[in-house]
C-alpha cells in the first residue's frame, strides 16, 4: 500500500508540471463559443460580438457555432459532454440553466455540470398586446383579463422558457388568467400577436422594440427594475400593477465544470474589460441589449437565486396541468 501511495504521488508530481504548462499555454489553438439558438437571433448577435472580442484579446480565432434546439437545451449539453480544457464555452441564457432543469428532464445539473464565468448581456422584456385590444395601459390590460378569464391566449417564444415563465408568474401575482401558445421563437411569438392568433405576449426586447415602434403590436410595460432607455415612456410592472415583479433575459458565458480556475479568470477578467469597450456596449444596442460586468461567483449566486425563485412556481405549473 505504502509502494502504491508513493507512486500515486510521484505520478501525480510528475503530471503537475504538465497541467500547468498547459494552462499557461492557453490559448494555443481555436475556441468554439457555442449557440445554443438558431442564427440572427438575440442570442446570436451577442455571441459573435463576443466571440469577435475574445478572438482579439486571446490572439486565437474563436468561432461562434449555433447548436440550436429544445429551447436551448442541446447546445448547453454539447457545453457540458465537451473537455474542461477551456477551447469550448457557451453562451448560455437563463432558459435552458435556471428554467428547463426544473420543468422537464434535461441530461445535466445546470449547477454541478458547468462553470459560470460571467453574464456578458441582459435585455428586459416587454409586456405587449395585439394592437386591437381595447386596452391602452397595464392596469387596464389586467381588470380586462380578470373580465374575461381564460378567454385570452398569450404567446411564448417556447413552453418552459422565461417568456413563458414570466408570463405565468404575472397571471400568478395579479389573479388572471390566460390560455398558453407556445412558439419556436421569438419572431414567431411577436408575430402571433398581429395576425391574430395570440393576444399578448412578454416578449424580449429585441423581438418587440422593431414592432412598437411600427405599430403593429401595442406596448405596455417593461419587466425590469427601472424604465428602459429603449421605451422611455413605459412604465416598470413592479411600479404599476405587481411590486417586485422582475424578469430579464441574460446570456452569460459558461465553460464545462473543473475548466482550469486560472482559465476561468482569465477569461473573466477579459470579459469584464468587454462590458466597458464602447464598440461592444454599441454593438449590443443594435439588438436592445445592455452589457453586464458579473465576477463567476456572482454569476453563481445569481443563478442559484433565480433557481430558488423559478423552482417553486415550475411546480405550480405542473399541479395545473
Amino acid at each position: 500500500m505504502r509502494h502504491l501511495t508513493g507512486l500515486a504521488i510521484a505520478l501525480a508530481l510528475a503530471m503537475n508540471p504538465a497541467t500547468t504548462r498547459a494552462q499557461d499555454a492557453w490559448p494555443s489553438r481555436l475556441i468554439t463559443l457555442i449557440v445554443p439558438y438558431g442564427a440572427g437571433g438575440y442570442t446570436d448577435v451577442v455571441a459573435r460580438i463576443t466571440a469577435h472580442y475574445l478572438q482579439k484579446e486571446l490572439g486565437k480565432t474563436v468561432i461562434a457555432e449555433n447548436r440550436p434546439g429544445a429551447g436551448g437545451i442541446v447546445g448547453t449539453q454539447a457545453v457540458v459532454n465537451a473537455a474542461p480544457d477551456g477551447y469550448t464555452l457557451c453562451i448560455c441564457s437563463g432558459g435552458a440553466i435556471t428554467i428547463a432543469p426544473f420543468t422537464q428532464k434535461v441530461p445535466y445539473d445546470p449547477v454541478k455540470d458547468l462553470a459560470p464565468i460571467g453574464i456578458v448581456s441582459s435585455v428586459p422584456m416587454v409586456v405587449v398586446t395585439r394592437k386591437d385590444l381595447p386596452v391602452t395601459s397595464l392596469p387596464e390590460f389586467v381588470s380586462y383579463a380578470k373580465a374575461h378569464p381564460g378567454k385570452l391566449n398569450y404567446a411564448s417564444n417556447g413552453a418552459g422558457g422565461i417568456t413563458h415563465y414570466a408570463v405565468e408568474l404575472f397571471l400568478a401575482r395579479t389573479g388572471a388568467t390566460a390560455v398558453h401558445i407556445p412558439f419556436k421563437g421569438g419572431a414567431e411569438s411577436i408575430a402571433s400577436l398581429f395576425s391574430g392568433h395570440a393576444d399578448f405576449a412578454f416578449s424580449n426586447l429585441t423581438d418587440a422594440l422593431p414592432q412598437i415602434k411600427a405599430g403593429t403590436v401595442r406596448g405596455l410595460a417593461v419587466t425590469s427594475n427601472e424604465r428602459s432607455s429603449y421605451l422611455p415612456d413605459l412604465p416598470t410592472v413592479r411600479k404599476t400593477v405587481v411590486p417586485n415583479f422582475f424578469a430579464e433575459t441574460w446570456n452569460g458565458i459558461m465553460a464545462p465544470a473543473k475548466t482550469p480556475e486560472p482559465i476561468v479568470r482569465k477569461i473573466s477578467e477579459i470579459l469584464l474589460r468587454m462590458a466597458d469597450d464602447p464598440e461592444v456596449k454599441q454593438g449590443m444596442r443594435t439588438v436592445g441589449a445592455d452589457t453586464v460586468k458579473t465576477t463567476p461567483d456572482q454569476f453563481r449566486a445569481m443563478i442559484q437565486q433565480e433557481i430558488a425563485e423559478w423552482k417553486p412556481l415550475s411546480a405550480e405549473i405542473e399541479k395545473k396541468k
